[in-house]
């Protein structure tokens, strides 16, 4: 097997389900893995496989220079940076308070510009990374009762395509993921009845290292995976 060009990778937004599963598939790809989270108590068990873990809320920007700063220091320039983090508000549109909105545009869409910069600014100096971003169904369908999750998440896509055409030619390689459906996660299984009703996050993460794989003579700027089942 090939070694991997890449050596370290940062995921922000980090969580025991599709984050655990990238830092599981990257570690055995032979890189080092940083994770990063407000709350770095549920990223207990990673932290126990030798992972660091760092506190960093992403639509903080100095709190985002910080975690760069750190990961640096401790396990070397991330060549790989994952943005995972998200956030949303249920409910009638007219119920919604703006601070509620606010903070889901500075979740989905700010914080990802915040890590992106940080990121793009140390991978140009080596003309080398790789910049994925997690979307969603709703990065390119807006569903009722859930506008400021379709604003966030079609902003986060309107940046990975905008940084995709730009750097791409400065040999690094962006990527948007949109993960329509589902993510199976510990208490939250298929049922019976339909085995393959949500994504496995293992399966989820073989395809985001397929991607970090691809030659830059075919690289893609958006994968979307669903389970068989859901409908497009």
């Amino acid at each position: 097997m090939e070694t991997s060009p890449f050596r370290t990778a940062l995921i922000v937004g980090a969580g025991r389900g599709l984050s655990g599963s990238l830092a599981r598939a990257f570690t055995a790809e032979g890189m080092r893995v940083a994770l990063a989270a407000r709350d770095i108590g549920k990223l207990a068990p990673m932290r126990e496989a030798g992972m660091g873990t760092f506190a960093c809320d992403a639509s903080d920007e100095p709190q985002v220079r910080r975690l760069f700063d750190q990961v640096d220091a401790a396990l070397g320039t991330p060549d790989v940076v994952v943005y995972n983090a998200s956030a949303r508000a249920r409910g009638p549109f007219v119920d919604i308070a703006a601070a509620d909105a606010q903070r889901a545009l500075s979740v989905c869409a700010f914080g990802a510009f915040c890590v992106a910069q940080q990121a793009v600014r140390r991978m140009l100096a080596r003309k080398h990374g790789a910049l994925l971003f997690t979307g969603a169904s709703a990065s390119v369908k807006g569903y009722a009762q859930s506008a400021t999750f379709a604003m966030g998440k079609f902003a986060l896509r309107g940046l990975a395509q905008s940084l995709a055409r730009e750097l791409s030619p400065q040999g690094i390689h962006v990527a948007h993921f949109v993960i329509d459906g589902g993510i199976a996660q510990p208490g939250r299984e298929s049922p019976s009845r339909e085995p393959d009703a949500l994504l496995d996050p293992d399966a989820i993460a073989q395809t985001y290292l397929g991607v970090l794989r691809q030659p830059r003579s075919c690289w893609s700027w958006e994968v979307e995976v669903r389970p068989w089942v859901e409908r497009f």
